[in-house]
């Protein structure tokens, strides 16, 4: 395993815990929520700085440092929205890409090193269309100018982005809650665990069958989620093979799996669970950049991958990769029936108001 990955490890074991490394460095915590009260005064002072967009706004994001299954959650909302009539557009930080001062946007299959792995793993799934920079504001308005029909925009991750103005936020956390309930570097947390008490909706991401986390001090509606592996995909054929049929002529023989997420565990442990025999596994740091082939020394048997690695992975040309698409199985199926019903009273609010707006 390299080095910052065995840091990474030693740091989420640490933040765990209230032990006597996390102590040490409190009073950097301390430093760390006056700077982030201090930036989020400057926003409520100055209103003028947040761009309101007149489209209805969903921000997806979380409070704890790395990988808790956002973009699932973003692809998931996308797909049941269009399915409810809406035409869903996506922005995104674009996080691994040159993205330069302008926005970028694009729909369908896209280089995921010009718009990012996650954002190229979203339009791929989705087809909706999609703009990437880090200035969110920036990237709302370039999808809106070259997708005008766009209707509902959802932003995958920027839960901290107050330049960004949002009529609806959903935050996602997994199994490790809150941690040790301190901010970074003390803890986990990118802001106190009081920021929940704001955003509509807690999900929870669990493996299959785990207890969570206790619940969180929150009036957001509360739920949890499962990712299971719906079907497989061979990267140099382009062969989907739907998960049991996969299972059944390959699932035979012990694989490998390569991970370059927040938590490869999570991967790994979701591909036993559904009833897969690991010989090796490989985890990556998130957002690898896959400069040369992780997978020259593993044995010649299937090699399943995520699908986020799989947008950097077909130019290996490896008859072994599979690339495993998954979908979220939510305990409240009905929280996007609320969500979509929030989402067309806020849209009516806002075109109302533009109707009524004095015009120059």
């Amino acid at each position: 395993m390299k080095a910052p990955a065995i840091l990474e490890r030693a740091l989420h074991a640490a933040w765990r815990r209230k032990g006597l490394s996390s102590t040490l460095l409190l009073p950097f915590s301390w430093m760390a929520r006056a700077a982030i009260a201090r930036k989020r005064q400057r926003y409520e002072k100055h209103p003028e700085r947040v761009y309101h967009c007149p489209l209805p706004v969903v921000v997806v994001g979380n409070i704890y440092v790395g990988g808790t299954g956002k973009t699932p959650v973003t692809i998931a909302l996308a797909q049941a929205l269009r399915a409810l009539g809406w035409q869903p557009g996506i922005i995104s930080r674009g996080y691994g890409a040159d993205i330069g001062e302008r926005a970028r946007s694009g729909q369908g299959d896209l280089d995921p090193a010009r718009y990012g792995d996650e954002p190229a793993l979203i339009a791929r799934i989705t087809q909706a269309p999609i703009a990437v920079h880090p200035d969110r504001p920036l990237a709302l308005k370039r999808l809106r100018r070259d997708y005008p029909e766009v209707d509902v925009i959802i932003a995958d991750d920027g839960l901290q982005h107050l330049a960004l103005g949002r009529d609806m936020e959903i935050a996602v956390q997994d199994a490790r809650g809150i941690g040790n309930g301190r901010v970074l570097p003390a803890g986990p947390l990118r802001e106190p665990a009081s920021r929940l008490k704001y955003v509509d909706f807690l999900i929870t991401n669990l493996p299959f069958g785990q207890s969570g986390p206790t619940a969180a001090d929150t009036p957001a509606r509360q739920l949890t989620m499962s990712l299971v592996p719906v079907k497989a995909v061979q990267l140099t054929t382009g062969l989907e093979l739907e998960w049991t049929s996969w299972l059944a002529e390959f699932g035979q023989q012990p694989a490998s799996a390569v991970a370059a997420i927040g938590q490869p565990d999570r991967f790994f442990s979701m591909l036993r669970a559904a009833g897969l025999e690991l010989s090796h596994t490989v985890a990556l740091p998130d957002h690898h950049a896959y400069a040369s082939s992780p997978f020259a020394g593993l044995p010649a048997s299937p090699i399943l991958i995520t699908a986020k690695d799989a947008v950097k992975c077909v130019r290996f040309n490896d008859d072994r990769l599979w690339s495993v698409d998954v979908s979220p199985l939510f305990s409240d199926p009905e929280w996007i029936t609320l969500a979509n019903d929030m989402l067309r009273m806020i849209a009516q609010h806002k075109k109302a108001v533009a109707e009524h707006a004095p015009r120059d």
